[in-house]
């Protein structure tokens, strides 16, 4: 891992966005190499892997963690317990859930709700017809504090397509007076940012392959 490929790539990000050092797949030792140089918010998947490392970086007290992979019901708890952020949240469902939970730990996680903006089977999320028709019941629920939409885009989309994709999820946002969004990642950063992304999820960019 080359800590130069965070600071290349930070000076060419603008102020206004927010880098999410995607971790998931590197080792706690790379995490600090990287927060030592000035990134404090980390992004993990997994919730048992996120967990090993959070507890050798416990010191750390300056890192925010950033869940974003797929919320497994059984492990809502866990992660409202560990996670400031959650960017995943794919149904009303779990978002019920998390409310709920969120009550009883005495917790109020940074939510970002995961949109679906075109027909991909290997994705989940809101379709946005059903996230407009549940809006009112969603900002009914408690401790929980909403502050964007997430979306990832699928595999293998040109340039344009990554930017059309992107400009319908920050329009939703918008609609919903939701500041942020997270999306791009290492291969269409560039697209997002020109398309109003506030969170870019990026991992081989600043650690490298995964091995």
């Amino acid at each position: 891992m080359d800590p130069s490929n965070y600071l290349k790539i930070k000076d060419k990000i603008p102020s206004n966005v927010n880098i999410l050092a995607v971790s998931k797949g590197f080792k706690s030792q790379e995490i600090k190499t990287i927060q030592n140089i000035g990134q404090n918010d980390f992004g993990e998947s997994k919730f048992q892997e996120a967990y090993e490392k959070q507890l050798i970086l416990k010191d750390l007290k300056i890192i925010n963690w950033h869940f974003i992979g797929r919320i497994q019901s059984n492990k809502i708890r866990k992660i409202v317990q560990n996670f400031k952020y959650i960017h995943s949240v794919d149904s009303f469902e779990k978002l019920q859930k998390i409310s709920n939970i969120s009550y009883e730990e005495n917790k109020n996680p940074l939510i970002m709700l995961q949109v679906k903006l075109n027909d991909d089977p290997t994705k989940g999320g809101f379709i946005p017809e059903l996230l407009i028709a549940k809006w009112d019941e969603i900002q009914e629920l408690q401790n929980i504090t909403l502050t964007g939409l997430m979306t990832i885009n699928p595999k293998g989309l040109g340039s344009k397509e990554n930017s059309e994709l992107f400009k319908k999820c920050r329009i939703l946002a918008d609609s919903f007076q939701l500041p942020d969004c997270s999306m791009g990642m290492s291969g269409d950063w560039k697209e997002a940012i020109d398309a109003g992304s506030t969170w870019l999820r990026l991992g081989s960019l600043i650690f490298g392959e995964r091995s």
